[in-house]
This record gives C-alpha cells, sequence and structure tokens, in this order.
C-alpha cells in the first residue's frame, strides 16, 4: 500500500544521505510525474551549488547509490537524462504487488492514524435570525467533506454548528413573534421564510415606538434569562432549526441537532473571560471598552488594533464569544487541532483571536488553530451570486433546481418514476457539491448549473457516471466487484497507468486532512476517472476474445477503481448513484 512518489521520494533520500552524508537525507528529491519516465528527480539540479559540482556529475552519483544495493534493489529501473534529471520507472512486478495489495484492502490503501487527534470543526454556522441561503453553502460542504475525511483516518471528531442564536435583534424577534402569534411564526420559520419574517419585525422597530420600547425590554429579559421569554426564543430557535435541518438532509450532510453549540451556549462565561483576561493584563480599558492588543496589528495611521472583548455599554459581542469558544474548545473539548471553517473576510478577525487567545495561555502550543477560509460565490455577472432583483439566493431553492435540472439531463433515461427521482436527487446534489469542492476553498468560483451538470469535463456528474459505468460491466459480466480477485497482471500502458493513478489514493486522502484541501481529493478523483476511460477504451474487458486471465485480471483493475471512486466521492458527501 505504497504511493509511488512516496516511495521514491524516499529511495532518493536514503541515496542522496548515502552519497554526501545524513545532512542530505531530508533534502526534497523534487520528484514529479514525466512523459519521459513514470518520474523525474530534479534533486540533483538543486543541489549542484551547494554540492559545487556539475548537475549531471551529481545525477551520476544518487543513480549509483539508487541502483547499487544488493541487499535491497530499487524497484524499477534509473537513467540520467539531459543536464542532470533522474528518470525513474517502475517495474510492472513492483506496480502489480503493490496494486494487488490494496485490492484486497477493504479501504483501498487508506490508512488509520496511529496518534488519533480530536479535531473540533466549526463549519455551517448560519445565522438564526436570517434564512439559509448560497453563501452558507461552501461552508457547510467543506466542512463535512473535512469531518468526514478526518473520521475515516480514525481521528475523534467534534462537529460545532457555532449558530448565530442571541443577541439584541432577539428582542424585536420575539416580540414580532407575540404580534402574529406562536402557529404563523413557527410556519413561516419552518418555511424558510427568516428573511421576510426579521424584515417585517425590522420595520416595525424603526417605525412604531410602542414595538421599539417592548423590543428593548425584550432583550433585557432575554439576557436575564427569564422564563416566559426563553420558552419563546425556544420557540423561535426549534422551528429555524427544522428549517436548517431540511437543508441539511437534502444538501447530504452529517450535522445533526446534537452538533449546534451556538452563541448562546457561552453567555454563561462571558464576564468570566473578560475578568479572567484583565485580571492577567492581557485586556485593557480603551475608551471605556476592554480590548486585547495583539502585537502586530495596526490600523490605517499606524495605531494598535484592538480586539474588542467588552463594549462601552457593557455589552459583548464576537470578540466576546470567539475567545470563551476557544477556551471551551481546548478546556473542554480536548482539541489537538480546531478547524473554522468561516469566510475569507474574517481572516483578520480570526487572527485576531488566535493571537489573543495564546496571549491568554488559552491556545497553546501543542493545537493547531487554523481558519479555513472560504472563498465567494458568484454569479456569471463576477458578482456576489443574488437573484435577479438584488436579493440573496434562498440555499432550499437553489437545491431545488439542482434537482429539477439534474431531472432534465437523464430525461432521456428509462428508469421509474421512483428511480428516476432518486438519481436526479444524487446527480443534481452531486453536481452542487463537487462544483464547489473541485476548486481551493479559499477562491472564488461561478455558480453554473450548466457547468455543473454536464456530463463531460471536471465535474460531479461525470464522476458519479464513471462509477456507475463500471457498476454496469459487473453487472454484464454477472460477477460482483467483490468477487474479481485477480491475479492483477499489467500487460497494456492504459492498465498500467491506472494502476499508477490508483496507489496514490491513500497519500491523496491524507494530503486532504492534513492541509485541509478537498480539491485536492476531487482533482485526484478525477484523474482516476480519466485513467480508467483510457484503459476502458483500450483494454476490452467482457469481449469473447478477451482471455480468461486477461478478463480477470481487468475486472479486478475495475472492482478496484470502483473501490478508490466510492469511497473518494464519500470523504466528499458526493452521493453515487448505481446507474445514470
Amino acid at each position: 500500500m505504497t504511493d509511488p512518489q512516496f516511495a521514491l521520494t524516499e529511495r532518493v533520500q536514503q541515496a542522496l544521505a548515502a552519497a554526501f552524508g545524513a545532512e542530505y537525507s531530508d533534502a526534497d528529491p523534487l520528484i514529479r510525474p514525466s512523459q519521459f519516465a513514470d518520474y523525474q528527480a530534479n534533486v540533483a539540479m538543486s543541489l549542484s551549488k551547494r554540492l559545487r559540482r556539475a548537475p549531471r556529475e551529481v545525477a551520476q552519483e544518487i543513480a549509483e547509490h539508487l541502483t547499487g544495493r544488493a541487499d535491497d534493489p530499487f524497484p524499477g529501473t534509473v537513467e540520467v537524462s539531459g543536464p542532470g534529471f533522474l528518470n525513474l520507472t517502475l517495474s510492472d512486478d513492483w506496480i502489480t504487488a503493490q496494486v494487488s495489495e490494496i485490492h484486497t484492502d477493504p479501504r483501498a490503501g487508506v490508512g488509520v492514524s496511529a496518534s488519533p487527534q480530536t479535531i473540533v470543526i466549526d463549519y455551517s454556522a448560519p445565522n438564526a435570525a436570517k434564512e439559509m441561503h448560497v453563501g452558507h453553502l461552501r461552508t457547510t460542504i467543506v466542512g463535512d467533506a473535512l469531518a468526514r475525511v478526518h473520521e475515516h483516518l480514525g481521528n475523534r471528531v467534534i462537529r460545532q454548528n457555532h449558530l448565530g442564536d442571541w443577541g439584541t435583534p432577539f428582542g424585536m424577534l420575539i416580540e414580532h413573534l407575540l404580534d402574529i402569534g406562536e402557529e404563523a411564526a413557527v410556519a413561516q420559520l419552518e418555511a424558510g421564510e427568516g428573511n421576510a419574517y426579521y424584515q417585517a419585525a425590522r420595520v416595525k422597530f424603526d417605525t412604531d415606538p410602542e414595538f421599539n420600547r417592548r423590543a428593548r425590554t425584550r432583550v433585557v429579559t432575554l439576557q436575564a434569562e427569564e422564563p416566559e421569554t426563553m420558552r419563546l426564543w425556544h420557540i423561535f430557535m426549534d422551528a429555524t432549526v427544522r428549517y436548517f435541518n431540511k437543508v441539511y438532509v437534502q444538501l447530504g450532510v452529517t450535522l445533526t441537532n446534537e452538533d449546534i453549540a451556538g452563541e448562546s451556549m457561552y453567555n454563561h462565561v462571558l464576564a468570566q473571560v473578560c475578568d479572567e483576561l484583565q485580571e492577567r493584563g492581557i485586556a485593557v480599558l480603551s475608551d471605556g471598552a476592554l480590548c486585547v492588543f495583539p502585537p502586530g496589528y495596526t490600523g490605517r495611521e499606524g495605531q494598535p488594533l484592538p480586539l474588542m472583548i467588552r463594549k462601552s455599554d457593557g455589552g459583548y459581542g464576537y470578540g466576546t464569544t470567539d475567545m470563551a469558544t476557544i477556551r471551551y474548545r481546548v478546556q473542554d473539548l480536548k482539541a489537538d487541532r480546531i478547524l473554522y471553517v468561516i469566510g475569507a473576510t474574517q481572516a483578520l478577525h480570526m487572527s485576531m483571536v488566535f493571537d489573543s487567545a495564546r496571549m491568554a495561555g488559552w491556545l497553546p502550543d501543542h493545537v493547531r488553530a487554523e481558519h479555513i477560509q472560504i472563498g465567494s460565490v458568484l454569479g456569471s455577472d463576477g458578482k456576489m451570486f443574488k437573484t435577479r432583483s438584488g436579493q440573496s439566493v434562498k440555499l432550499l431553492e437553489l437545491l431545488d433546481e439542482a434537482e429539477t435540472r439534474a431531472a432534465g439531463v437523464i430525461q432521456d433515461r428509462e428508469y421509474d418514476d421512483a428511480e428516476r427521482e432518486k438519481i436526479a436527487h444524487a446527480v443534481g446534489m452531486g453536481a452542487v457539491k463537487y462544483a464547489d469542492l473541485s476548486v481551493s476553498h479559499d477562491s472564488e468560483y461561478v455558480f453554473d448549473f450548466d457547468r455543473m451538470l454536464a456530463l463531460t469535463g471536471n465535474t460531479g456528474p461525470y464522476l458519479q457516471y464513471a462509477q456507475a459505468r463500471i457498476r454496469s460491466i459487473f453487472r454484464r459480466g454477472g460477477v460482483t466487484p467483490a468477487e474479481t480477485t485477480g491475479p492483477i497482471v499489467l500487460g497494456h500502458p492504459a492498465e498500467r497507468a491506472l494502476a499508477l493513478q490508483l496507489l496514490r489514493f491513500g497519500s491523496v486522502v491524507e494530503e486532504m486532512a492534513e492541509n485541509s484541501a478537498p480539491h485536492k481529493l476531487a482533482s485526484y478523483l478525477f484523474d482516476t476517472a480519466s485513467a480508467f476511460t483510457t484503459f476502458f477504451e483500450n483494454c476490452p474487458v467482457l469481449k469473447d476474445d478477451v482471455e480468461a486471465a486477461t478478463r480477470a485480471s481487468r475486472l479486478a483493475l475495475c472492482a478496484l477503481t470502483l473501490k478508490v471512486m466510492e469511497a473518494g466521492l464519500g470523504l466528499l458527501g458526493v452521493p453515487v448513484p448505481e446507474r445514470m
């Protein structure tokens, strides 16, 4: 279960140490795939100046140490080319042995962490005072993919859905609930009409003095957690969460009510957070407000930039809650790593929170806190994705449209209504999720249904179709993937290329987890599907003139490809329909 590139990297590093000394054992061999061999190492070029020797001479010495070990022969061939490149070609026997091993491995070569960590992942986090819109799509999808991959690697994952469920707007929201009645309010909130609800409350707050007075009074009773106010708050929140859950179920993410850890959760510790920071001298009063001034942050005029912990009127803000949150996640949840899947626009704020928490001793060096920056979703005009009227696009309506359009893509298929609906759901959600995950999370991307739902190119439907096509091979052959035993024999270049690609799966999954980079796995799966397409076009599997041994070998490669595609798409949260 060895990634070829990793195996060659280790080999070249051993050769470097043997040739030039132990201090070279961790040098980057600069190994990359090559059109002239399986891989090419460019390390001789980078070391030539350091060694004060010609690059080709350096390459030649590395090659001699690579191939000169009788006790552990190099698994292939080494050739020095050009001014000092090392062309590395693996033997078919080595590739066959490795790919045969992962063929029988239920995890397809993905290891389990020898030292599992507790990973806290903060994602989705919609505002309960508003409805979910397309802006919540990326934080939800990316965070869920990271949660899935860390669990698959054996880590303990704690999901944290940090809802915006507290604060001064809830005074007017609760009073509006009383005005229109609990039943009407619940129906509106469950239907996802949070924006209309909020706007109606806001109009009254701005124009009706009596409503304004009631709303301000309600904020006081809410902060005091007066029983009747809390009952009304729970009615509001329960209805809102039921709407959120509709989105989560349709989108196929793993968040549940058990993962809710909203702002309200930290109310009882905010004063303590402020007191502790002030007692330690970390937070100081500035114009009546309690602030932390982490070093290195300045405003436009070079003045120190504050992280406000308590406002001059005694109220709390995001800084207070975020400091309480990070303290709780380290001290109570025992996090080894905390991932904040939050918009890129919050980069400065999150950096200041992390540095302030380090100053307080709440974020020790052994705990990694990382802001997984999420870029914006754009419309075809290159601006923020909105409706024609300029409103934010409701997420539930967007998902419904994806399913409707997906049904159109498969309308010529001969399925009954239930099967067609099931496939349309999988294709629609797969298209939306993969389009997001296939680009770097900190990049912007244009939301384009036509591109997302295309059956060709780097799209979710293309990958879903690739695995569905493999399933059809087994149906036509009257055999199941589990019944394929091989042995695997690599006779055609397309077989060899596919096998090499499949060997990389485990390391790509680990890279996704280490670097919080779902797009790396998405890119790998697209390359795998492309390699399979080339294999399928050049290597007949079920034709009558294919020998039994060749057929068994190719079925084994099909089964392993299916296993990798299913597992990889599953880690991204992309559904895998059996037929398309």
